[in-house]
């Protein structure tokens, strides 16, 4: 038996196997669907008003009482900035260094199962396709019997067959608009976290040169 027989004898199989496991990569496309957005839910909040806060406690010394009212926030800029601060004593270089480490904790953590969404979205038509190949194989197998109701199997065998295709469409097209949905997402939150972290190194910068000190204030004050 030579390749190609083998490979219509495996074409008998039908199609059906391939549509079964289209549900399956529909199913795990949902799955990882809920999981980013139950994950990326509250992680952004309004750096403008942020920043604000942080520089009034910057101002008043009220930074203890600031983490304190933050520390539970489950937004990436705002455990970004809290990182820092926690390393202020230690100069600029270690508040940089703390926040660039919690960025890179936060994005692998947004990175997690993005990469499923892209391959389904890229690969799963393909799959759809080589379903549809396999049931047009089939269908045309029905022709060499030469009768009527040979060739009204073979049609509607076919028709069967493009279900596949439509099918792998159906699972591909949600899974690249959530991955696209979820990688600009993760673009804005980091963008967030970038602007609070600049924010936070100039108030720190600032307080190392005693220009954001309270007790050089109170003095131009007087």
């Amino acid at each position: 038996m030579d390749l190609s027989s083998a490979f219509v004898d495996f074409a008998q199989l039908g199609a059906n196997w391939v549509l079964w496991l289209l549900i399956g990569l529909s199913v795990l496309s949902i799955g990882v669907m809920i999981d980013r957005y139950l994950w990326f839910k509250n992680r952004d909040t309004d750096t403008e008003v942020f920043a604000r806060e942080l520089r009034g406690a910057f101002d008043r010394d009220e930074l203890e009482r600031f983490e304190t009212k933050y520390k539970d926030d489950p937004a990436i800029p705002v455990q970004v900035a809290l990182r820092g601060l926690a390393e202020r004593n230690r100069g600029p270089e270690a508040v940089a260094e703390a926040m660039h480490g919690e960025r890179a904790r936060w994005r692998r953590g947004a990175d997690r199962n993005l990469m499923v969404l892209g391959t389904l979205g890229n690969n799963v038509p393909f799959i759809g396709l080589f379903g549809t190949v396999l049931g047009v194989i089939n269908a045309f197998q029905n022709l060499t019997q030469k009768t009527t109701e040979a060739e009204q199997q073979t049609l509607a065998a076919i028709a069967e067959a493009l279900v596949a295709t439509a099918v792998g469409l159906l699972v591909a097209i949600p899974a690249v608009i959530a991955f696209n949905y979820f990688t600009r997402k993760l673009k804005i939150v980091m963008g967030g976290a970038d602007e609070v972290a600049h924010t936070v190194l100039s108030l720190v910068h600032g307080a190392e040169h005693g220009d954001m000190s309270p007790e050089p204030r109170k003095k131009r004050d007087a």
